[in-house]
């Protein structure tokens, strides 16, 4: 069974190969069928993550269980993931329900206070080698607002020094100027702070809000040191606006099967598009 050392095996991989482990946020069992299609036939070693929203409406253990037999049958390395928990407890309640992996983002507290989370939850972690990612500066959106090209919505490099010396978290997300959702305009990733982060720290970085991140942006970060990347908004929304489509399509009487069946091939088109563009295609 894979566990997070599965993960960390694959994340310094990807560090030595140039590429970026995509992970991909789902919602139910037919996105989640989808990206797990993406990757076997991509060949790619992908994350496969439950936001809270999504765990506290399904239950700790209805999305391990998606998870974990994904990662027992699939034909591709596929890791579940906890995205974005903001409390020390549902990283504690999805670890004791398997999960290999955790995010404790605790990024809108000070340092100090975001170190004493991360480390609460890298103790519950090292019994069962659980992978725990952390989070340094602000991503936008998520409740999260303001004016994200600077301040403290930039992870400062000595912050992200100090949170590694003091909790060995195994990866972590920085603010460099993405967003979650979609962008108005042009995203303005800080390249220059990235390389400082990755000069200073031998610790795997995520990059989260990766939709509506041109491609080149993206494969510009991954060679200054991403090794991870979030996408979301776009999963969710060809989710919906498919459905939403074959719905009006079909009109009266539709059959759950028949509505899907034609709808989460969409959305397995767009997962395999970022897998490409993480340049995970081909690397499992």
């Amino acid at each position: 069974m894979n566990n997070g050392d599965t993960l960390r095996k694959l994340l310094r991989d990807a560090d030595a190969k140039g590429y970026a482990i995509p992970a991909f946020n789902f919602s139910d069992i037919w996105d989640f069928k989808a990206i797990v299609e993406a990757a076997e036939e991509e060949e790619a070693p992908i994350m496969i993550a439950s936001n809270p929203l999504v765990v506290a409406e399904l239950s700790p253990a209805i999305c391990a269980g998606f998870g974990l037999a994904a990662m027992k049958q699939a034909k591709a390395p596929v890791i579940l993931h906890l995205d974005h928990s903001f409390k020390t407890e549902m990283c504690k309640d999805c670890i004791d329900e398997g999960y290999p992996s955790v995010m404790i983002d605790a990024s809108k507290y000070d340092l100090e206070t975001n170190i004493a989370m991360v480390r609460e939850v890298m103790d519950y972690a090292k019994e069962n080698h659980v992978h725990v990612e952390a989070e340094i500066g602000k991503i936008k959106g998520k409740g999260i607002e303001g004016d994200f090209k600077g301040g403290d919505f930039l992870a400062a490099v000595e912050d992200a020094k100090a949170l590694v010396e003091a909790t060995h978290v195994d990866s972590l997300a920085v603010g460099i100027g993405s967003a979650h959702g979609f962008y108005q305009g042009k995203p303005e990733l800080n390249f220059e702070r990235l390389a400082q982060i990755n000069a200073a720290i031998d610790t795997p970085l995520v990059l989260h809000g990766g939709t509506g991140i041109p491609k080149e942006d993206i494969q510009r970060a991954i060679k200054e040191g991403i090794n991870k990347v979030n996408v979301g908004t776009i999963i969710h929304c060809t989710y919906m606006n498919n459905l939403r489509a074959e719905l009006n399509r079909v009109g009266e009487n539709p059959y759950t099967l028949d509505v899907m069946k034609a709808v989460y091939p969409k959305v397995k088109e767009v997962v395999k598009g970022w897998i490409r563009v993480c340049m995970a295609n081909g690397k499992a």
